[in-house]
């Protein structure tokens, strides 16, 4: 993040996201913002708080994929909810708290991903030792040490001590640490999972399995598993005891308070239409069970209590129905940037379909070359397919850039049915004619040409 520039992380979301730049460019100078706080005084630090977003557009265009892309382009603590599984407090479902909780587990985890990598290697030096030993005494009766002399000259006499355990030894580490024996099947020590006892039924947040693990032995049993298996277990475990959890859960608790992002989606279905009629007492009651979060407050977790000030919240929503204006001002106010993203048109299309790193032709091309078919688009057919995108989300249901998941699915239905591996390479070409034989009837539909007159 300290490296990179509004600029420059647009340019990187540009690698996936098509069009959009009013979005893009309002994430990315608040990301920047995040830098620059960092770098004030700790007085003048405290007293900026980032500026939340609220994103206004059509589902399919983009709005989570920028977000999601964002937090991994800094590799910052990330969590996506839907605001309608949260209920106001006394109703069924989960509270509004669990965001908050969400987001610090995902902190927690970056951190101790980042510690893992630290201590791998020597992690996966004692595992190898451990299963060396394991190799060793399942093949049981070690050979004997044998001494012999040898007269060097009248005064001097050489004594050679050979120990075969050793040399052997030292030889099935090499053989371990190549992956000679991965397949071979040996019984280790592991510990047992406990299972998951929820307190109440449905709240994933009050695990009694959690609880108790606290302050209660693990069991452990005895299992019969490969040696690719066993090495993945002790590395696991060797990792723990090298890895120091109360500095993971303190570095945690930070990131999440200071560069943790929650998108919240869907936050349209939670405003209450002015045209409506009568209260809507649960909608409402989520958005202010919302509001003191992001207006900034504290919250207990088993981790430690965590600060929301600094936590970036980015809202979107459809906005089909109700109105951003019908959200309760307060929360309307926490939201000071208002973006509205723009509906895809056939040339947007064309170009998520050619130009993405993870464009969904490329995807489909990866996929089939496993079963020795090399698929190949041709201009005129991807504009075909563009076209017809833009046409069922002008005439059906607007699911912007998903709609092209569905036209390619049924474009390469009978190819990949068909498609088995047993073959060699083959060569498949789709052109304007397959796409229209394919998607005859979808073309029909829209062919209005024969009412000119």
């Amino acid at each position: 993040m300290e490296l990179m520039t509004p600029k420059e992380i647009v340019n990187e979301l540009d690698k996936y996201i098509v069009g959009q730049d009013k979005a893009k460019r309002a994430v990315a100078v608040a990301l920047r913002n995040r830098y620059r706080r960092s770098r004030l005084p700790e007085e003048v630090r405290e007293e900026v708080t980032p500026k939340n977003i609220l994103m206004k557009g059509p589902t399919g265009v983009g709005k989570t994929e920028i977000a999601r892309r964002l937090a991994k382009l800094v590799h910052a603590p990330f969590v996506k909810v839907e605001a309608t599984k949260y209920t106001e407090v006394g109703y069924v479902g989960r509270d509004v708290e669990s965001m908050i909780r969400d987001l610090v587990e995902t902190a927690i985890r970056l951190v101790k991903d980042e510690k893992f990598e630290e201590v791998r290697a020597t992690a996966t030096n004692n595992a190898n030792k451990k299963i060396r030993d394991i190799l060793l005494q399942k093949r049981g009766n070690p050979k004997k040490s044998t001494t012999t002399t040898n007269n060097v000259n009248e005064n001097t006499v050489e004594i050679i001590v050979e120990d075969p355990v050793k040399a052997d030894a030292e030889k099935l580490l090499k053989e371990v640490e190549a992956g000679e024996h991965d397949n071979e099947v040996i019984e280790i020590e592991v510990v047992e999972t406990p299972k998951t006892i929820e307190i109440i039924p449905g709240n994933q947040d009050t695990n009694l399995s959690d609880m108790l693990s606290s302050f209660m032995p693990k069991r452990r049993k005895m299992r019969k598993i490969t040696v690719a298996q066993a090495r993945r277990n002790i590395v696991s475990e060797e990792a723990s005891r090298l890895i120091d959890m109360d500095a993971v859960n303190e570095e945690g608790i930070r990131r999440a308070e200071q560069e943790g992002i929650i998108f919240i989606d869907e936050i349209d279905k939670i405003a209450i239409d002015s045209n409506s009629r009568g209260p809507d007492v649960s909608r409402e009651g989520v958005q202010r069970d919302i509001l003191p979060f992001v207006e900034g407050c504290t919250v207990s977790t088993k981790y430690g209590i965590i600060r929301t000030d600094y936590i970036l919240f980015i809202a979107a929503g459809a906005f089909h129905i109700a109105k951003v204006e019908d959200l309760i001002p307060e929360l309307q106010g926490r939201f000071p940037i208002r973006v509205e993203l723009e509906n895809l048109t056939a040339k947007d299309f064309y170009k998520i379909l050619t130009q993405p790193k993870n464009a969904i032709t490329k995807q489909q091309a990866e996929l089939l070359r496993v079963d020795n078919i090399e698929l190949e688009f041709e201009e005129d057919a991807l504009k075909e397919i563009a076209h017809i995108a833009e046409l069922e989300n002008e005439n059906n249901e607007n699911i912007g850039a998903r709609r092209l998941h569905t036209i390619i699915e049924a474009l390469l239905e009978d190819i990949s049915y068909e498609a088995g591996g047993d073959h060699p390479l083959s060569k498949v070409v789709i052109t304007k004619q397959f796409v229209l034989k394919e998607l005859e009837q979808t073309v029909k539909k829209y062919d209005i040409s024969r009412y000119i007159m």
